[in-house]
């Protein structure tokens, strides 16, 4: 029993590695919490910072979440304990240790915390963000689309019941955390990717 919870808590302190603040300082000397929307999240890095910080931030953010959940089996291989080491990971970057509990909106680390326990609608729900991204050039927007699309994909995918209640709760949880991106989507004044701005 003490085995299974310390891997939780590590599962927490590996989500809370807030790599968008350690990026930003090593690459481009700013505080990413003090730039850009202040979120500490890849989508900050890539606008604050540049393209190739942004997506190292977000690989980074996503094998936190990741490997965390895959390894687990070599502690317990039960579903509601992949659920609990999932949602520590999930936690520690939304609210991390490191930055006095204030963190990223989940994700990137989601992603890989479902691409470990779901893949297939993790590939789909990233599928989404992609296409979403692609043709309104919002990060926020594909990002809600996928989040609110990953538990319809789990469902159709043939997934128990109660994984797919664990992603509805973790997307109600994301899209909570982008309101104030919703809020501006809404005004017409939310910020479009650095790409598809016109030059």
């Amino acid at each position: 029993m003490l085995i299974k919870i310390l891997y939780i808590v590590l599962a927490y302190l590996c989500g809370s590695i807030p790599f968008a603040y350690i990026i930003a300082k090593a690459v481009g000397r700013v505080d990413i919490r003090a730039v850009g929307s202040g979120n500490c999240g890849s989508a900050n890095v890539f606008r604050s910072v540049g393209k190739r910080a942004g997506i190292a931030t977000f690989i980074a953010d996503t094998l936190k979440g990741f490997i965390p959940v895959y390894f687990a089996i070599f502690i317990d291989n039960t579903f509601f304990y992949f659920v609990a080491v999932a949602a520590a990971a999930i936690t520690g970057h939304m609210f991390t240790i490191f930055l006095k509990f204030k963190g990223g909106k989940g994700v990137a680390t989601g992603l890989g915390v479902f691409l470990a326990l779901m893949p297939l609608p993790a590939l789909i729900a990233f599928a989404v963000f992609g296409l979403v991204f692609v043709f309104s050039g919002y990060v926020s927007l594909g990002s809600i689309c996928a989040v609110i699309c990953l538990p319809l994909a789990s469902y159709f995918s043939g997934y128990s019941i109660a994984t797919v209640a664990f992603a509805f709760a973790a997307a109600v949880f994301i899209v909570y955390k982008h309101k104030a991106n919703i809020k501006r989507l809404m005004e017409g004044s939310e910020r479009r990717s650095k790409i598809f701005k016109k030059k």
